[in-house]
């Protein structure tokens, strides 16, 4: 295990606003963050305009690909943010649940998937200030008992 705390976003078909949200994240967690996106249904390829309003925000999503939602996907996580096919994501004892409801930038012109984004990222600012209290940070084992050498 790593340390870090595992987010999982779960879209409709992780083409547009789960890429977005998981984006975001990685860009700003320090790499405290494991995190992974999937989708309730499959999808080829990431939004094309979603592509183009991240990588305006510095975010290249070009070489993503969607991926299809697992159980285990879910029981490998801490924190499971669903941002569209919530009634799909399978529900285990012991990993936080939350639902972001955003409008589907699906076949949207490009001031609403920059809309939907600037709403994407304020969410993802706050999650980053409640994840400590979801996984503090791991010390090495070694951490506890450095500078008290004899």
């Amino acid at each position: 295990m790593s340390g870090r705390c595992p987010v999982l976003f779960v879209g409709a078909h992780n083409s547009g606003r789960s890429q977005m949200a998981g984006g975001y994240l990685r860009a700003l967690c320090g790499g405290r963050v494991d995190v992974r996106t999937a989708g309730a249904e499959h999808a080829d390829e990431v939004d094309p305009v979603v592509v183009v309003v991240m990588a305006e925000e510095g975010i290249d999503l070009g070489a993503v690909r969607p991926s299809v939602l697992s159980p285990s996907d879910v029981v490998a996580s801490d924190v499971v943010i669903t941002v569209g096919g919530a009634d799909v994501c399978p529900y285990f004892h012991g990993v936080r649940y939350q639902d972001w409801e955003f409008e589907d930038p699906a076949v949207k012109d490009m001031e609403c998937v920059r809309a939907v984004r600037q709403e994407i990222r304020l969410r993802v600012e706050g999650l980053l200030t409640d994840l400590p209290a979801v996984a503090p940070p791991v010390l090495p084992p070694d951490a506890a008992t450095a500078g008290s050498a004899g």
